[in-house]
């Protein structure tokens, strides 16, 4: 008889896909083992079923969820019948709800930090693994200029390559880049912010990136539109940041950093742009400090933080810079996933290609993840403006975001009269 058959091994199975259920607060989701074992009952209103194909991958769930789905489902050993982002929305929210953060996850986040720590060599590790895959795979799902943060949507129904561009004046417009104006970029990706900016606004620009073959694809844009003169992309750590700028620009770097290191990118921006400058730093953060997913970390983006918003002041604290601006982008992000991720479905077999079945499994979770924790509010897209004590080159109102030329002329003339 087969092992299956024993009463004694339903009532084991059947009580882990319950203890997994309750683990994950008991969202509209039903988990099943093969044909014989489901919870809850088949008749039950579900949003998805999840079917996981043996006892092994089962009891891995059951020590850790999170783990245990991320690697049970990259490893083909999982699938979900239903919606994938929203299933996953519907347990970020339940767990929430039940406020369940397992022991294990703990112990694996506390061995995280120590193995990925951003040293500088840690940060040349970190950033390897993320962002030096293949300019190939990002070009499959990403706008033509490799844009790879949160867009910015003008308009609901605006395109991925719209919104970036968006993006990129939306950030240029807050810090009132006037032309001539010396700027440095702390981790520039493939280079689109950077060459925009001197494209657009007339800025002399400095961009430091760790990643080579971001750098090198960056250089030969800036050479082939005839900026290389006004672009300068460095391949080194913002921490070897050198000179003095207008205006300090950090766009999805933050999150590399890590708390360990605020004090000494606070110094950074000190020493960059004194007591008369100004900065943003858009970042993924959160509404209270907590550690990032251990199965991201694991499997995708190492050495990851998204900190709280208080947690972000206190960079600029110490050096008395003002904050001047803050902005909550989330439902943007959650936008710009849903097009990358429709990009990467679009280019399915060309990623598994490159990457194999397993990686390529394990990025569609995590784009889909992310999709679900920001619009669960797991997760926050922060935009934060600020400005030295003595800095003049602050519009009198936000009108030049939003408005035409015109309008942006009077905060010329404003900034003129007081200065």
């Amino acid at each position: 008889m087969a092992r299956s058959n024993f009463p004694l091994f339903h009532s084991v199975c059947g009580w882990l896909l319950q203890k997994v259920h309750k683990s994950i607060g008991h969202p509209r989701v039903r988990l099943s083992l093969g044909q014989d074992e489901a919870f809850p009952a088949a008749d039950a209103d579900v949003l998805a079923t999840v079917s996981i194909a043996d006892q092994r991958t089962l009891a891995a769930l059951a020590l850790n969820p999170e783990i245990g789905f991320g690697e049970g489902y990259s490893q083909g050993r999982i699938e979900v019948q239903g919606d994938l982002v929203r299933f996953l929305e519907a347990v970020l929210e339940s767990i929430r709800s039940a406020n369940k953060t397992g022991w294990h996850s703990k112990l694996i986040s506390g061995w995280l930090d120590r193995m990925q720590a951003n040293s500088l060599r840690g940060s040349a590790r970190n950033i390897h693994h993320h962002y030096d895959l293949s300019a190939d795979f990002y070009k499959l799902w990403l706008d033509p200029q490799l844009a790879y943060t949160c867009a910015y949507f003008p308009e609901p129904f605006s395109t991925l390559e719209q919104a970036q561009v968006a993006k990129m004046d939306h950030v240029c417009r807050k810090l009132w880049l006037q032309p001539g104006e010396r700027v440095v970029e702390a981790g520039c990706g493939w280079g689109a912010l950077a060459i925009h900016m001197a494209r657009n606004y007339g800025v002399k620009v400095r961009a430091f990136n760790i990643s080579k073959e971001q750098i090198l694809i960056a250089r030969e844009r800036a050479k082939e539109e005839g900026l290389a003169g006004s672009v300068e992309f460095i391949e080194d750590d913002c921490r070897n940041i050198t000179g003095s700028y207008d205006a300090f620009v950090s766009v999805g770097m933050l999150e590399h950093v890590g708390p360990q290191n605020y004090e000494h990118l606070g110094e950074i921006i000190d020493r960059s742009i004194g007591d008369t400058g100004r900065g943003i730093l858009h970042f993924i953060g959160r509404n209270y400090p907590h550690p990032f997913s251990p199965w991201i970390r694991k499997r995708i983006f190492p050495g990851a933080y998204a900190p709280s918003l208080a947690q972000a002041v206190t960079i600029l604290e110490p050096w008395d810079f003002s904050v001047l601006d803050v902005e909550n982008l989330r439902s943007h992000y959650a936008r710009t996933l849903e097009l990358w991720l429709d990009g990467f479905e679009q280019s399915w077999e060309k990623v598994v290609q490159l990457l194999g079945i397993e990686t390529a499994r394990a990025w569609r979770l995590y784009l889909a993840g992310s999709i679900a924790a920001f619009r669960a509010g797991n997760l926050q897209l922060f935009q934060l403006v600020f400005a030295g004590a003595k800095c003049r080159k602050i519009p009198w109102t936000r009108a030049h975001l939003y408005s035409e030329q015109q309008v942006e002329q009077k905060d010329r003339e404003w900034i003129r009269a007081i200065s």
